[in-house]
């Protein structure tokens, strides 16, 4: 499994950048969505959470994984004990997710917050989905070729070898 000092070196400036960026986007989404959800009463700002807070959640997760990530790439596969907390937050993802989207439908104060809202949320699902399922970040210029060949993410990947690890 040992890689290169040189490419392991330069995995861990993206994982690190990676990292970086995904806690950055949680931040603001998380902020953006308390600014603006904070005039909206009760239900509004539920249903504000139920949209926005199962991505933050994700892009929180996210950004660790690829920070963690820097002390296991290129020399062993994730920690076991790692890789069951991983699966842990995905499925806790998923659980929150599927009650954001139905305290979003039920609370949005309106239609336009609701159109808003659904967006957030849809986002939350592709990130989901980017990260345990289906690699859907390419870039722009070839995004359809890379999406079409089915890529397995690399968090999903480390996830499964980190399993195969005995306890």
């Amino acid at each position: 499994m040992a890689e290169s000092t040189d490419r392991r070196e330069l995995r861990r400036r993206q994982y690190l950048s990676l990292g970086l960026g995904e806690l950055v986007a949680a931040g603001v989404f998380g902020g953006v969505a308390t600014w603006y959800g904070a005039d909206l009463g009760w239900q509004g700002r539920a249903a504000v959470a139920g949209a926005v807070g199962p991505l933050v959640l994700v892009l929180v997760a996210a950004g660790f994984y690829w920070l963690l990530a820097r002390r296991w790439v290129g020399v062993a596969p994730m920690p076991r004990a790692i890789a069951l907390a991983y699966l842990g937050l995905g499925l806790l993802a998923v659980l929150l997710l599927a009650g954001g989207l139905v305290v979003t439908l039920v609370a949005a104060p309106s239609t336009a917050w609701l159109v808003l809202l659904l967006l957030a949320w849809g986002f939350g699902v592709v990130e989901l989905v980017n990260y345990s399922l289906r690699r859907l970040a390419f870039p722009v210029t070839r995004w359809w070729s890379g999406v079409v060949q089915g890529r397995t993410p690399q968090l999903a990947r480390d996830v499964r070898a980190g399993l195969a690890e005995r306890p």
